[in-house]
């Protein structure tokens, strides 16, 4: 039962406000001590058990309010990732909202200018070039990257700064130099800390929630080219329409589907049918986006690559997969 809504913006909403600029996320089982704390201060004791997830929604709505003339908006997302239940290793829980307190205006990248050098914005942009552009192309949706391979994103190769995002001035006018293997390390742990970043058990770096909401214009601009679609690096959950990084694909390499795996379940339980939602083809269920696209591939070779390997480039995986059909299956000689 949720607490009767105050009235006004007070000392309360200021407390809440300033303890999710304190984290980098919060969901709304990690606000219920804050609230129970917060409404206690002006009031008779409340309890965690007593703040419901509309309470959260008043503070937020409230926030949004205030803070809208300063180009600031508290959004929210579903993780990419699901949660599995230990107790039954067939069953996912349905992950918990996020939500980040995201700037509505400026690159994503010029945010991060603030506490990192020119140097270090353009090791952040290699490391979501190797993401989205080499690890994400027709023959694996990996839009991830293995620890090797961000540390070796230290080095500057020809080209750097080929696509600049046009409001990041600190790497504008200068070439970029290249970072210690050391202080890449660092870099990506520090990401990770700050929330813009996610690792994984098997050692691979996604973007995070926040990360998502943060850059969602800047991805779309840099790697979605207008070519009819062939091109759009960014693809969207045909359920939710936030982008794909965890989920599944169409077994039509043309087609635009893909859908998270939590909204997979719900959206082909409405549908009654296990069909693509974009051109109606049977969904084959085994066309992963994400880093199981390289850790099981949907095929022989790819299943094999090491987990501590680094992901194959693009030319790598066309080699690999030599002698297999469109849908990625193995030929018969």
């Amino acid at each position: 039962m949720a607490i009767g809504r105050r009235n006004g913006y007070d000392d309360s909403n200021r407390a809440f406000l300033q303890a999710l600029m304190s984290r980098s996320t919060i969901t709304y089982e990690e606000s219920k001590p804050i609230l129970a704390a917060i409404l206690s201060v002006s009031g008779d004791r409340v309890l965690e058990e007593d703040i419901a997830e509309e309470d959260l929604n008043n503070f937020i709505t409230a926030a949004n309010s205030a803070i809208s003339p300063f180009d600031l908006e508290i959004r929210s997302t579903l993780p990419q990732h699901e949660i599995h239940d230990p107790a039954n290793q067939n069953d996912a829980a349905l992950p918990e909202r996020v939500y980040a307190l995201v700037n509505t205006t400026s690159d994503g990248l010029t945010q991060l200018a603030t506490t990192y050098t020119a140097d270090e914005i353009s090791f952040v942009k290699r490391v979501l070039d190797k993401m989205f552009e080499t690890n994400n192309n027709r023959i694996a949706e990996v839009m991830a990257i293995s620890s090797i391979e961000a540390i070796q994103q230290a080095k500057v190769a020809g080209g750097e700064n080929r696509r600049e995002s046009g409001t990041t001035q600190a790497t504008q006018g200068k070439a970029a130099q290249p970072l210690s293997m050391t202080q890449a390390e660092t870099i990506m742990k520090q990401l990770v800390e700050e929330g813009w970043f996610e690792k994984s058990r098997k050692g691979f770096y996604s973007l995070s929630p926040r990360g998502l909401m943060e850059l969602r214009g800047w991805l779309v601009a840099t790697y979605n080219v207008e070519d009819g679609g062939r091109n759009q690096k960014i693809k969207f959950c045909a359920a939710c329409r936030d982008i794909v990084t965890v989920g599944q694909r169409c077994g039509n390499r043309d087609c635009p589907g893909r859908l998270h795996d939590h909204c997979m379940r719900n959206f082909f339980r409405v549908q009654k049918a296990e069909q693509c939602p974009m051109c109606r083809s049977p969904w084959p269920g085994d066309k992963f986006v994400g880093e199981r696209a390289v850790v099981t591939g949907g095929n022989r070779r790819t299943s094999t690559i090491p987990v501590r390997q680094s992901i194959a480039p693009a030319t790598q995986m066309s080699q690999d997969t030599d002698g297999m059909d469109e849908d990625g299956d193995e030929g018969s000689d």
